[in-house]
């Protein structure tokens, strides 16, 4: 759902019906910090400057992620 409609009535309907991961992640995307913190480290990746597994278990430990297998 597009940050736009963060406060728009339908969209708050949908969060209210979310399960507690799903509520998170589009807490957590809404995030200025995290956003940066996820796109330096997307950089990072692409230009070679970090292993992607190694870039991104440290982003989860910092923000108290688990990605799946």
């Amino acid at each position: 759902m597009p940050n736009a409609y963060w406060h728009a009535p339908g969209t708050i309907e949908q969060l209210n019906h979310l399960e507690r991961p799903g509520f998170a992640i589009e807490f957590l995307r809404r995030n200025p910090a995290y956003r940066r913190d996820y796109a330096r480290v997307r950089r990072q990746i692409t230009r070679d400057r970090l292993e992607a597994e190694t870039a991104l278990a440290s982003l989860a430990r910092r923000w108290g992620l688990r990605f799946r297998a």
